[in-house]
């Protein structure tokens, strides 16, 4: 398909004008965008401290282990190219909606005692998290063309407060609430609901636009020839092995510490301040990217960073670990809003990001999936980690490049 300057007319349906009702104010629109995005990542945070509890309830191997995470990563690779067709068929407001109150049931579903329910609540959170990924950023695009850079860094720096909250409570929780791991995580359906009543006025608005203000809601005309797009192809791998980095560093970065010499407290209190950092990062680098033209020397700054972070823990892991986790940080949560913000402005039009969404996002867990299973088995392979660091130093190189292809100044 061509690609083109985005300084020229691109002939595309016209901006959607917004239909403002008293239940669609601004506020609680914004105050929608924010639960939903709380709800993104905390069910997933929120079960990483309690996996060796899982494990010794239903007597898991370490590998069995290890798919409690990797499930909810693989399926939202999965679900992602189906989205942009249900926005379509049933509208944006709906399908977010459908799909938090999914994602609550999927968070019951995995804390049933059964290790089905476990594993089918892990598909059920990965499937209706994909939905999610892929429908905000077409959202943000109708709803904040103007400032859709900027929104993007509200609800990604949103989605990684609500990962760092439940990481950091689903301990506590578990103690206050004495129910074991099972009413720790279960606890996270409660916030799945506020979401969905928050959403609400959102799904009556739609309902409402029947007239030729809702014919110019629609998303437009999608992308024809997307996934034989260079450009597209170049988002979606800065989004894929950005997000491999990320998943692998989740899942071993503390055991890296510590295998070093480092003690176990202090590796995961260096790991939680990494992931504290990850929430500037995702804030400030999306506002940078609406405020450029071209988006090429933040997207290699950023891989830069990484490489300077994992090259730190390869050379020094104790001694530099402070260090390495602010640079990791920054570089981490700024990738991840860096990614969205491609999303909103490489695209003309909300379906047309919806559309990008579900291809990037397909192929950024598809492939994230594979960072944490991969880096263990090449750990067991060598008895070290040192060729696991290499080869993700090397995969930087490929972000960059990636990265500086999708920050031209282009729209699909």
């Amino acid at each position: 398909m061509a690609v083109t300057r985005a300084q020229q007319p691109v002939a595309t349906t016209p901006a959607p004008l917004p239909v403002r009702t008293r239940l669609a104010h601004p506020v609680l629109l914004l105050a929608g965008i924010v639960l939903v995005a709380l709800n993104m990542r905390a069910c997933l945070a929120a079960v990483s401290p309690m996996v060796a509890e899982i494990q010794r309830t239903f007597g898991l191997s370490a590998t069995a282990s290890g798919l409690i995470t990797t499930v909810p990563v693989l399926f939202q690779g999965v679900g992602a190219p189906l989205t942009p067709r249900l926005t379509r068929r049933f509208g944006a407001e709906r399908v977010v909606l459908g799909a938090v109150l999914v994602l609550g049931a999927g968070v019951l579903l995995r804390v049933l005692p059964s290790v089905f329910a476990l594993y089918a609540g892990c598909v059920v959170i990965g499937v209706a998290i994909a939905v999610l990924n892929v429908s905000m950023p077409g959202l943000v695009k109708r709803e904040f063309p103007d400032r859709a850079a900027t929104m993007t860094g509200v609800y990604s720096t949103t989605m990684l407060v609500g990962a760092t909250l439940a990481a950091g409570t689903s301990v506590p929780l578990e103690h206050a609430l004495g129910g074991g791991w099972r009413a720790s995580l279960g606890a996270w359906s409660l916030l799945a609901l506020v979401a969905a009543v928050a959403w609400l006025p959102q799904v009556l608005r739609s309902r409402q636009e029947k007239s030729a203000v809702a014919a110019a809601a629609q998303p437009g005309k999608p992308i024809e020839g997307l996934w034989k797009s260079p450009l597209a192809w170049q988002i979606s791998l800065f989004m894929g092995i950005s997000s491999l980095l990320v998943y692998t560093l989740v899942a071993w970065m503390p055991t890296i510490l510590a295998d070093h010499g480092m003690d176990r407290g202090q590796a995961g209190l260096v790991f939680a301040f990494s992931n504290l950092v990850q929430v500037a990062g995702a804030f400030l680098v999306p506002l940078m990217a609406g405020r450029m033209t071209s988006q090429r020397a933040l997207a290699v700054t950023m891989a830069v960073l990484n490489g300077l972070g994992i090259a730190l823990l390869l050379v020094a892991p104790v001694s530099g670990a402070w260090v390495s986790a602010a640079i990791l940080g920054v570089a981490q949560g700024g990738s991840l809003g860096l990614g969205l913000a491609f999303i909103v402005l490489r695209t003309g039009t909300a379906g047309g990001a919806a559309q990008l969404g579900g291809m990037s996002q397909a192929i950024g867990y598809l492939v994230a999936a594979a960072g944490p299973v991969g880096a263990g088995a090449l750990h067991q392979l060598t008895g070290g980690w040192e060729a696991t660091l290499v080869l993700m130093l090397v995969l930087v190189t490929v972000v960059g490049a990636a990265g500086f292809g999708a920050g031209r100044n282009r729209t699909l």
